[in-house]
Parts: C-alpha cells; structure tokens; sequence
C-alpha cells in the first residue's frame, strides 16, 4: 500500500487529505510540522510526500533539504504561494511538483498518482542496460548514476527525464513530449519545469554545465542526449 507523508499546519486540510487518500487506500502520515515530518519520514519512509511551505517552525524548502540529504522520495508541494519564483525556488530544491491553493482535490490526487507512477520500476525499451560517457555510467535496470566512482542521487523527476532522453541518444526528445511523459497531458506549455531540472542535471553530470557536452538544449524545440558528447555553448 502506498503510504503519503501529508506535511501541513491547517487541521481542517490535514484531515480532508487525510480522508480523501484513505478513501483510496493510501497509508497517511501527518506532520503538523518540519521537525516532525522529518522524524517521521526516517522512522516510516513514505511514497510520496504532500509538503507545504508556510511550516511554523521551518520553511518547507528546508524539509525538502533535509529529505533529498538521503531520500529520492516524490515531494509535492501545496502551498499559497503562488509567484514564479517561489515555485523555481520549490523545484530547484528538489520538489518534483507545485501545487497552489486553492486547489482541485481531483486534480491534486492525479498529480499524487502520476509522481507515484515515475518512481515505479520502468519496463527496459531496448536490450540496452547500461549507458556509458567519458564522464558518467546510467544503469538503466537498477535506475542508478556514477559519477568519478560514486553514485549520484537524482529525484524521481530528474531520472525520469534523464531516461526518456538516453533512450533516445542523438534524436530530439520534444518540449511538449518531455512534459507530457514527465508530469502529464496538463502540462503542455510549463517549459520553465525543464529549464529548471534540466540545470539540475547539469550541475550533477556534465563537467562544465555551462557548456555541456552530454545533455544539449534545441531553443524552443527540446533537448537530446549526446552519448559521445562535444561541449556546446549553452542558449537559452
């Protein structure tokens, strides 16, 4: 059974998503604040984590510090705060989606389900297991990255895009295609999501990220994996 961390200072919201995911047969955990989600997620470690910001002992961009110190755990955040900043801020610190209120409850559990599906194991597409560069190895059956001998830790979001462009080394992988595998159908024209997790795995697989080698941007059209990389001078 699916168990969700549900991170919220709000009694009244505790309790609706508590009983909205029970009556769909997840196991909820609730914190009423940081410290506590923290304690509870090394004594119980969840699916998927429900995290908002507003906490009233720690910021939530502290939680999701704290979490991906150790754990690749899907985090959604639900929150009031709805500038473009704060959601790159969320993002950027390792939240796999964003989530303003008010919000759908429908909607809010769809996105629960798709960050559940990404940490799921993936199917192999091809005989092709193990992906090697001069600079990192992706073993695709164990959904593990080393880098100079160590491994490196990628949320569910960034493997799931690294994945998709891997198995399709050399070829254009779409904007649209990326956002509609990664985060669903809805998702269509959020194009800042991939410049963000795209940053991200730069900064943790390409030696210089300002010119990658491995992990190349098409402006406006989407991005592609070059396996024998070459630098390129990164545009917007």
């Amino acid at each position: 059974m699916t168990r969700v961390l549900v991170v919220e200072d709000d009694p009244q919201l505790v309790r609706a998503l508590v009983l909205n995911l029970q009556a769909r047969k997840y196991t909820v955990d609730a914190a009423p604040d940081g410290a506590s989600a923290l304690r509870l997620a090394a004594a119980r470690p969840p699916d998927v984590v429900v995290l908002d910001l507003g906490l009233p002992d720690m910021d939530g961009i502290d939680v999701l510090a704290g979490l991906r110190g150790w754990s690749r755990v899907p985090a959604l955040v639900l929150t009031a705060r709805s500038s473009s900043q704060e959601k790159v801020r969320a993002l950027d610190a390792g939240a796999d989606d964003y989530i303003t209120k008010p919000f759908s409850m429908d909607e809010l559990l769809a996105r629960l389900r798709a960050a559940v599906r990404r940490t799921e194991p993936a199917r192999p597409t091809s005989s092709v297991t193990l992906v090697a560069t001069e600079d990192f190895t992706v073993d695709l059956v164990a959904k593990r990255v080393r880098r100079d001998g160590r491994d490196v830790r990628l949320t569910p979001t960034e493997w799931q895009l690294l994945e998709i462009l891997i198995s399709h080394p050399g070829h254009l992988v779409s904007q649209k295609q990326l956002l509609r595998e990664v985060w669903g159908p809805t998702y269509g024209n959020k194009s800042n999501y991939l410049r963000v997790y795209m940053a991200q795995l730069r900064r943790k697989l390409e030696a210089d990220p300002s010119h990658p080698r491995y992990l190349i941007t098409e402006p406006g059209m989407g991005y592609r994996f070059e396996q024998q990389g070459q630098p390129y001078e990164e545009r917007a």
